[in-house]
């Protein structure tokens, strides 16, 4: 089966990215032909990369984009290219973009079923301006009302999404949850001689609040050492810097800007006991899933996505997103006992069991099944 992936990235730090690059790497091996469109701009960046490249053998093909404001926002013309494609099947990631009322309007033309995959695009008010409360109110209500339930599948990344899916109109029976999954190879076993660092990968951009760390350390009289690893935004990155400066905490905070791979990132996970996730808001946040695949005490913020995976004091733990809220949690973790940090770690692995690829990819799969008989029928 012709299976075409749409997303906005395919280049740079993209969590989106990491779930199509996944899928289609098992759909291809499942025995389908798989293509990926984008645009040709990276995330995190301004830069335009290749228009053609590949990834796991599976062809990637970008478009010149112009952006309509905001990082994600913009439009691609892809048109062309997907009729000569000839998709049996679309899954167009991300609700409120262009490409993907796009896809349903092709999906139409060229009899080809159309899955949405929404990476939790909702409740998301912390980050938006007023003017763009209001722009993502006025879509849901005129657009996503009247075109969500003409897609064949809605396929919501986390739970915590169903309600809205409801609340726009989505018939029960085309919505499917299907998480992002996780390799293998962070639910091996193997680990190395963990220290006391608190660790955070990721992104290094504004959404993930990671001022809230400094702010906190200022506030303790044992500092936790910490480590930010990952690719910056360069603005944010020397905000950081200067706040981290002016603290007077270069020898507790570090900064590694730079883009890794799994094994880099399982590396650096097992280096340390605790990992923090101090976002604004979340969708399905994948780096927290492999934490604690990883087995670490997981600190996040009390934000749909991370509490959709954090039980409180079970598996790991939540905080209100302030400076004295997370330098009180960090105090506590410096006293719990050993048989209590073994307690919670062994909690967080077992608790993402689910997300393993092997069984993500199937319940895709049996969509993938259940669209396309329905349109043999």
């Amino acid at each position: 089966m012709r299976i075409l992936e749409l997303t906005n990235f395919s280049a740079g730090g993209c969590g989106v990215f990491a779930r199509v690059k996944a899928e289609s790497a098992l759909l291809k091996k499942a025995g389908h032909e798989v293509m990926i469109f984008s645009s040709d701009l990276e995330k995190g960046t301004n830069k335009r990369v290749p228009h053609h490249d590949s990834i796991t053998n599976i062809p990637i093909q970008r478009f010149r984009a112009r952006r309509l404001g905001g990082e994600s926002y913009m439009s691609w013309s892809f048109q062309d290219a997907t009729r000569a494609f000839k998709p049996e099947i679309i899954i167009a990631h991300g609700y409120r973009h262009p490409h993907t009322l796009q896809a349903l309007k092709l999906g139409r033309k060229l009899n080809a079923k159309v899955l949405l995959v929404t990476h939790a695009p909702f409740g998301r008010d912390a980050q938006r301006s007023s003017l763009s409360r209001f722009a993502v109110s006025l879509y849901d209500r005129k657009i996503g009302r009247s075109t969500l339930k003409h897609f064949d599948r809605v396929i919501a990344i986390t739970k915590w999404e169903l309600p809205y899916l409801k609340a726009l109109g989505v018939p029960r029976e085309k919505i499917t949850y299907i998480p992002n999954g996780i390799r293998e190879e962070f639910l091996s076993s193997k680990k190395r001689k963990e220290s006391n660092k608190l660790i955070y990968l990721g992104r290094i951009a504004p959404i993930k609040h990671l001022e809230v760390i400094i702010e906190a350390l200022v506030l303790m009289k044992n500092k936790s050492v910490v480590e930010l690893f990952g690719p910056a935004e360069e603005k944010y990155l020397h905000i950081l810097q200067k706040r981290i400066q002016k603290a007077e905490l270069e020898k507790d905070i570090s900064i590694i800007n730079k883009k890794y791979d799994s094994d880099e990132q399982i590396a650096a996970l097992d280096s340390s006991r605790y990992f923090i996730l101090p976002s604004l808001s979340e969708g399905m946040p994948q780096t927290l899933i492999e934490a604690m695949a990883r087995g670490k005490i997981c600190l996040a913020s009390d934000v749909p996505g991370n509490s959709d995976l954090i039980k409180h004091g079970r598996n790991g733990f939540l905080f209100e997103n302030t400076p004295e809220a997370l330098a009180a949690l960090l105090e506590k973790l410096q006293a719990m006992n050993q048989a209590r940090r073994r307690q919670i770690q062994r909690a967080a692995r077992a608790s993402i069991q689910q997300f393993s690829w092997k069984i993500v990819i199937k319940k895709l799969e049996k969509v993938v099944q259940e669209v396309s008989v329905r349109s043999a029928q």
